[in-house]
């Protein structure tokens, strides 16, 4: 069994498999030139707006590089300074406490001194006044037991004048 197809059939189905290609390929064209003019859309939004801020940001870092190291520079001085200054105050307190550790101790002999001479005068006055007073105590006292003898002496004297009378 032997089949014949006429040879235009195949050149028909050929050139219908080729004209297809055909159409593919130009699809593929057309979607590759709208991804293109995609593409060159992003890329010049890219160098409109990223472009610009690039350019300002890497002007920004040429000013402010120079003013970063000389304010770097001057904290490190600052801390320097601030160092030194801190070992000279903390010296000088030192110095301050030991001085007035030195006048504290003065001022306190000094009132332990005074408040033990205070302390032998008020002993020295109460032994000088203290003796004479009690000295003239006694003399008022024996006066006093004297002149009371005295007075019972009279009563009695009076009581035997008036003999049995008495009432």
């Amino acid at each position: 069994m032997q089949h014949d197809i006429p040879m235009w059939v195949f050149a028909a189905v050929i050139a219908g498999a080729v004209l297809m290609q055909a159409l593919v390929l130009l699809g593929m064209l057309f979607a590759a030139k709208s991804a293109l003019r995609r593409v060159g859309e992003v890329t010049k939004k890219v160098e409109e707006q990223a472009l610009p801020i690039l350019a300002t940001s890497r002007q920004l870092l040429e000013e402010v590089s120079p003013k970063l190291k000389v304010a770097t520079q001057n904290v490190l001085e600052v801390s320097h300074t601030l160092r030194t200054e801190s070992v000279r105050v903390a010296v000088s307190v030192d110095d301050l406490l030991k001085k007035a550790s030195v006048q504290v101790d003065r001022v306190d002999d000094m009132v332990t001194g005074t408040l033990n001479s205070v302390a032998h005068a008020t002993a020295t006055v109460q032994k000088a006044v203290s003796g004479p007073v009690r000295q003239v105590g006694a003399v008022l006292s024996g006066l006093r037991a004297g002149l009371g003898v005295l007075r019972n002496k009279e009563r009695e004297v009076h009581a035997s004048d008036d003999g049995d009378h008495f009432v």
